[in-house]
């Protein structure tokens, strides 16, 4: 490890400058994710009222 006997150079101040830009800064957050369940259970009901249409129109005409 080397020393730096500079006596004006503060060994602090960097880690204090660090913390202020660190608590200034914060990370943005995600954006919550939207759920794919509602989206599944959509295409599956589209599918099932698909398919019994056709089945009644060849089972009728």
């Amino acid at each position: 490890m080397t020393q730096n006997n500079d006596p004006s150079m503060d060994p602090a101040g960097t880690t204090q400058h660090f913390r202020r830009f660190v608590d200034e800064n914060p990370e943005p957050e995600e954006a919550p994710r939207r759920p794919i369940l509602p989206l599944v259970l959509a295409g599956v009901g589209v599918a099932l009222t698909v398919g019994i249409i056709v089945a009644l129109f060849v089972a009728f005409f």
